[in-house]
């Protein structure tokens, strides 16, 4: 028997929050397929385009995606991505928590005094600031956000503060030194703030910063830079079925890491 906790508004397209499903030989595709079957016609519907399913506490791209085989007991995660804000906002939620991605201007070099004075002001918010060399996509920054998330409610954290978590994360190490060397906001005149927090906190924060930040936060091309940094050849992404060979990559070195 597999057991699917659903998560946020997932809840809402099946009535529930946990689902048992009696099948054996099951895939994660095939156990979609199975509850989209399931799913009752008059509830929302459940966009598989824009969830993380986790098996066990891991996250599906750092096992096999959709193609990962289920075993019996197993525990199946379905956690809906939901955008929301402006298009001036990068906004969405995990689960439970709402998340907002800051791009800084490039004229402005606040380094790290700036977060520090950040955190001061909002206390209620966890902000980090990371290089936006290494941010490929906002999917990118879902995917590595949520597991970070998920780490702290399985309490496997890096570190014992959710925001170091994030950023080692981001640079693929166990070295909170070195991810803050090598991303953090100290060498770079452009970066994000990635906050978490309520939405009325968010709110005030983006009030207060709103006049460094940059329109168009996702217009670099820093694709062979990641590439790189990660020591990713061709042949690593050709054997990537998915339409984000790289993201999935990505995602996975951040999974993987303990």
């Amino acid at each position: 028997m597999i057991t699917v906790k659903l998560l946020g508004g997932a809840k809402k397209s099946f009535v529930s929050d946990i689902i048992k499903i009696n099948e054996n030989d099951l895939t994660i595709q095939k156990l979609l397929n199975i509850l989209l079957e399931k799913k009752p016609k008059n509830t929302p519907d459940l966009d598989l385009n824009n969830i993380l399913v986790a098996v066990n506490g891991v996250e599906s791209s750092a096992l096999n995606g959709v193609q990962t085989k289920l075993k019996t007991n197993d525990v199946v995660s379905i956690i809906p991505i939901i955008h929301g804000g402006t298009n001036s906002r990068i906004q969405f939620k995990i689960s439970s928590s709402l998340i907002e991605l800051f791009k800084i201007k490039i004229d402005h070099n606040f380094g790290d005094k700036f977060l520090e004075d950040l955190r001061k002001k909002f206390p209620n918010l966890v902000l980090q600031g990371i290089s936006s060399d290494y941010i490929l996509s906002k999917t990118h920054a879902k995917k590595i956000i949520a597991i970070s998330l998920g780490s702290k409610k399985n309490n496997t954290l890096l570190s014992k503060k959710l925001e170091t978590d994030i950023i080692m994360r981001f640079a693929g190490t166990t070295q909170i030194s070195y991810a803050l060397e090598r991303i953090g906001i100290k060498r770079t005149k452009i970066f994000f703030i990635i906050a978490i927090g309520r939405k009325l906190s968010l709110n005030a924060l983006y009030q207060h910063i709103q006049q460094f930040l940059n329109s168009k936060p996702f217009s670099a091309d820093n694709y062979d830079l990641l590439k790189n940094f990660f020591k990713i050849t061709n042949q690593h992404l050709d054997a990537i079925t998915t339409k984000t060979p790289l993201e999935d990559l990505l995602t996975e070195k951040a999974a993987i890491l303990t």
